[in-house]
């Protein structure tokens, strides 16, 4: 995995987060920068939010979810994906139903939340309009498009890897590329194979510490291939704690972004002041 590339799309996905979910003008024609790059914005993402047994209110919550973005000198095309405050209810609800893959026959069961939250997905605010996937190739794109990445953070994640295999296989563009951070399985083991036929190129980043990608638990659910494991202990002589064992710390994507940064090389972006560790050493 090129890490530069992983944090080019990390950093997209700050994009997304940047706008608050309640935002829900599309923010189509306006130019943003994430992080040394720019982009101009082809369309909003909205969402139904992430129903839950301890908010179950919150799916009928209209609420912005993505970005679609070209960067503002190729035709590359990037569909960024954030996560929400539900999945730490998610988390806690532990039910993890599945339900038949709704837009590909054979490919298996997914998380009937995600399943639920990806179908309401579209490019305008308006829950009846086209899903998302029948509006990609039709968006009026500044320039002709070369490459499609799609990219989430968290429950993102799942979204994006839903997204990824749904536009492999229903529409022009055959080949994306998928960067996931943080991502929970997603769905189960002919899910997972059928994905990763369609979806070679995909580079699924995740902590080793990270609670959220060991959910939903196997054999019933089974992650994607094209892992990236990061570490959160550094393992020197003594062994060093780069960010606070905690469970909000461990995943956010400040994290991540930090993580990686890390280890790319280059200037190492800042961890969130509330998971500095206390102590570095174990």
């Amino acid at each position: 995995m090129d890490l530069n590339q992983a944090i080019l799309y990390a950093q997209a996905v700050n994009a997304a987060y940047a706008v608050p979910t309640t935002n829900t003008t599309n923010a189509a024609g306006q130019t943003i920068t994430a992080g040394a790059a720019q982009y101009d914005v082809v369309t909003s993402i909205f969402a139904n939010d992430l129903s839950t047994d301890m908010n179950p209110d919150r799916g009928k919550n209209r609420v912005s979810i993505g970005l679609v973005l070209q960067a503002a000198n190729s035709g590359d095309v990037i569909v960024a994906i954030r996560g929400t405050e539900g999945i730490q209810e998610w988390i806690h609800d532990a039910e993890f139903l599945m339900v038949p893959c709704p837009f590909l026959a054979g490919a298996g069961h997914t998380e009937d939340g995600f399943t639920a939250m990806y179908l309401s997905m579209t490019a305008s605010l308006d829950p009846s309009c086209p899903p998302v996937t029948k509006s990609l190739p039709t968006l009026p794109y500044p320039r002709p498009v070369t490459s499609l990445t799609i990219c989430g953070h968290s429950l993102g994640g799942a979204l994006a890897t839903l997204l990824a295999l749904d536009v492999g296989a229903n529409t022009p563009f055959k080949n994306p590329t998928a960067y996931t951070y943080a991502s929970p399985r997603t769905g189960g083991p002919q899910f997972a194979a059928t994905y990763n036929q369609v979806v070679p190129n995909t580079n699924r980043v995740a902590g080793r510490l990270d609670l959220v990608p060991k959910l939903p638990l196997p054999p019933l659910y089974k992650h994607v291939l094209g892992l990236y494991d990061l570490n959160s202990v550094e393992m020197a002589i003594p062994p060093r704690i780069l960010v606070k064992p905690d469970l909000v710390c461990l995943h956010i994507l400040t994290t991540y972004l930090y993580l990686l940064s890390r280890l790319a090389g280059g200037a190492t972006l800042p961890l969130d002041p509330n998971c500095v560790p206390s102590s570095p050493l174990i």
